[in-house]
């Protein structure tokens, strides 16, 4: 007897709806995409309406034709891919390639894999959104335009090898820009003026000096030591006593559940994880995991999404579970609206799909990150259906009493008095609880002491800045925001040191060759522009031919006359004071697909080459550990210095017949303190996070997110690193010892 077929894409997602079916359905997975253009050439027709030409990849051509038999002698055909652009347009693939007669075909949605949502998805099938597939097709048709057209100009002004996109080429512009931002900025030196007041019989209180004659005092006021020690001599013998006390309490509400971009920016500054990262996870929480004898269970709702609404089974079950968990005082049921006029993707936010499934009750069944990415989920969405906290804050002004001038001190603090969903919620709300102190009351100074600040460089994007900077401009949909930072660090123009993004050479050279001549590419405005439409393509409310025709009929005339007048020489040369040892011509910096170095002027006569610093002087042999030795592995060549993808290596210079190579290490100078005898060196991770470790690895394993200093802390003995927001901080995790760092060069930040 034919049974009914049920495609999705991932094999753990239908092992999981198998689950829910009887044994009339057949579920069996596309495994992602089955057709898409082809690599090795354009694959439109600019010339017909942009007429894409399909191509099955050799890694599906066995799926599809095992697909295409079971689809001929289903009774039915469900396509129950995800329910986004992407997930419809696999499901028109295949449709297209099964060439099955239209009332054969079905299309369902679900927002989360459990028995309930899939029952009702094959209740309601629809046909296949063909405005949905139009918009995917456009986003990837205009993609492709600009990636296979302006790439082929950076290859020939600038390096082979390089690469340009739509959206990379704006994530790349906003890191370049914010690194520029930092190196021009200049430090400026402030002070402030720190007390401690005591009531007799209560608790010393902290208070900062902010007023002069009742003019408030701005952060720069007190520019150096000198002018703080005018105020403590002005303050030298004066009495003080309480001024103003203000007392109100204070609501802070509950954030609104995960959307994808709000998922990874928690994902990242919470869990460490990057973009991909979080997204492979809630995929993997999404598709279904294994919880003993119950096999596997979808754990939270569809990941992509930019919609913070929740349906009203959850809201109804949450505050079962709220209630009955913590008190009906703790239970507040929310309904939140989306503020992004674009938001589209999805229907409902990121939340669990059993509210009562508590994290601890996975221990045993989810690996340590996936436990950590669904107890981030589970709290947030139980806490947006809890009661708002409410503080109660303080703030008490401290006077001088008498003198030519009046100084005010400002104390400020803050108790929880219901902790409402902070309870649930991964929140630190600091409490600060101040004496009881009334207008006119006598305090005794116990402490006055000026304290040294400098200005501080905006901080270089995390991986959750850049998304929400992205989100901000509407750039890019929740399904682009982690492959773009993927592309742009696995392409060589941004690299993670100390979770931060920071842009290469490579970056500055092609951003401001695409700022410059190709300005609509990388201007924010006309890439949110483009999402816009592609929107407005998924609405119906315009066609995808016009669309890409007003794009790219002027993008291709001014490309043409690009590659006619731009001059590699003028965008990838710098003139040095250096003279080739070889040749005695004049020496210049080059950009190249892995950076920058030191090239002679008298190529292709003479190709000596020299590699170089950051700041341009010439990296000498010796400062190399192991440069001129003899190849360990041939016995003949030499070891030589070479650059690749992720900087200089040494390498034989016999290759290709010797292929011997060996990292160089970035030194720290810092002696391990686990061992005391390897030296802490800069070393990447498989994902392309820098960290530090030990040189005596594996003898030795001891490791560290954050660049040491070199010293270590005075409270716990551990090494000092540097920290967020130009601060040296403990790195003991228990530890809370944190101080201002002194500014340093911002190539080693």
């Amino acid at each position: 007897m034919p049974k009914d077929l049920i495609i999705v894409e991932s094999p753990t997602k239908a092992k999981t709806i198998s689950r829910f079916l009887g044994r009339e359905f057949n579920v069996q997975s596309s495994f992602g995409h089955i057709r898409d253009l082809p690599k090795s050439k354009l694959g439109v027709d600019v010339e017909r309406d942009f007429a894409p030409e399909y191509v099955v990849p050799l890694k599906s051509k066995k799926v599809v034709t095992a697909l295409k038999k079971i689809a001929a002698q289903a009774n039915r055909i469900y396509f129950a891919t995800d329910e986004d652009r992407e997930g419809e347009a696999i499901s028109w693939h295949l449709a297209e390639l099964f060439d099955q007669p239209p009332e054969k075909l079905k299309r369902i949605v679900f927002h989360e894999i459990t028995e309930g949502a899939i029952a009702e998805a094959l209740k309601n099938p629809r046909a296949i959104d063909l405005r949905l597939v139009d918009a995917q097709q456009a986003r990837r048709i205009l993609d492709r335009l600009v990636g296979y057209e302006l790439s082929p100009l950076l290859w020939k002004k600038v390096a082979k090898g390089l690469s340009a996109g739509r959206v990379q080429s704006v994530a790349v512009r906003l890191v370049v820009e914010r690194e520029r931002e930092i190196q021009a900025f200049k430090s400026q030196e402030y002070w402030t003026l720190e007390a401690k007041f005591e009531k007799p019989g209560q608790v010393p209180f902290a208070a900062r000096l902010n007023k002069r004659d009742d003019k408030t005092l701005d952060k720069l006021a007190i520019a150096s030591n000198d002018e703080a020690q005018k105020f403590l001599r002005a303050l030298n013998g004066a009495r003080y006593t309480i001024g103003e006390v203000q007392r109100k309490e204070v609501t802070k509400n509950p954030p609104p559940p995960y959307t994808t971009s709000t998922l990874q920016q928690d994902g990242n500054r919470k869990l460490g994880f990057s973009s991909s990262q979080t997204m492979v996870l809630a995929q993997q929480l999404y598709e279904g995991l294994e919880l003993g004898t119950r096999g596997p269970v979808g754990l939270i709702t569809y990941m992509r999404t930019d919609s913070v609404n929740l349906a009203e089974k959850f809201i109804s079950e949450a505050g079962t579970y709220i209630a009955g968990t913590f008190g009906n005082s703790y239970h507040a049921p929310r309904r939140f609206r989306t503020k992004s006029k674009v938001a589209q993707e999805a229907h409902e936010a990121i939340r669990p799909t059993d509210p009562t499934r508590q994290p601890d009750s996975l221990k045993q069944y989810l690996d340590e990150r996936q436990l950590k990415l669904y107890d981030l989920v589970w709290r947030r969405a139980i806490a947006s259906q809890m009661a708002e906290a409410r503080l109660d804050a303080t703030a008490v002004d401290v006077v001088t009493e008498s003198g030519p001038e009046k100084f005010t001190f400002r104390a400020t603090g803050q108790v929880t008095k219901f902790d409402g969903y902070l309870k649930v919620a991964l929140e630190n709300v600091k409490q600060n609880e101040l004496p009881e102190l009334k207008t006119g009351e006598a305090v005794e100074l116990l402490e006055l002491k000026p304290e040294q600040h400098f200005t501080e460089p905006p901080a270089r994007y995390s991986e959750a800045g850049l998304v929400k900077k992205l989100e901000e401009y509407g750039i890019g949909r929740p399904s682009t925001y982690a492959p773009t930072i993927a592309t742009v660090i696995e392409r060589g123009y941004v690299e993670r040191v100390d979770r931060r993004l920071k842009p290469k050479d490579l970056a500055f050279v092609v951003n401001d060759l695409l700022v410059e001549h190709f300005p609509e590419i990388v201007d924010y405005k006309f890439t949110a522009k483009m999402e816009a439409e592609l929107d407005e393509i998924a609405t119906g409310a315009k066609l995808w031919v016009p669309v890409i025709k007003d794009f790219y009929t002027p993008f291709k005339q001014h490309l043409t006359s690009k590659h006619e007048t731009l001059s590699k020489k003028e965008i990838t040369e710098q003139a040095t004071e250096y003279v080739c040892e070889k040749s005695g011509h004049p020496m210049v910096v080059k950009y190249g697909r892995f950076g920058k170095f030191l090239a002679c002027t008298g190529y292709p006569e003479c190709k000596n080459t020299k590699e170089l610093n950051d700041d341009n002087t010439i990296v000498q042999a010796k400062q190399v550990d192991g440069a001129g030795e003899t190849c360990p592995e041939c016995k003949q060549g030499q070891l030589v210095m070479k650059r690749g993808r992720f900087g200089p290596f040494l390498g034989c210079n016999r290759y290709p017949e010797c292929k011997y190579i060996k990292n160089i290490e970035k030194s720290t100078g810092v002696t391990c303190p686990q061992c005391g005898q390897g030296t802490i060196i800069e070393k990447r991770s498989r994902y392309g996070k820098t960290f530090y470790s030990c040189n005596r690895y594996p003898e030795c394993k001891f490791a560290l997110w954050s660049k040491p200093t070199g010293e270590k802390c005075p409270e716990s003995g551990d090494l000092l690193v540097y920290g967020a927001k130009g601060t040296i901080r403990c790195s003991s995790k228990t530890c809370k010892f944190v101080k201002q760092a002194e500014p340093r060069p911002m190539e080693n930040v």
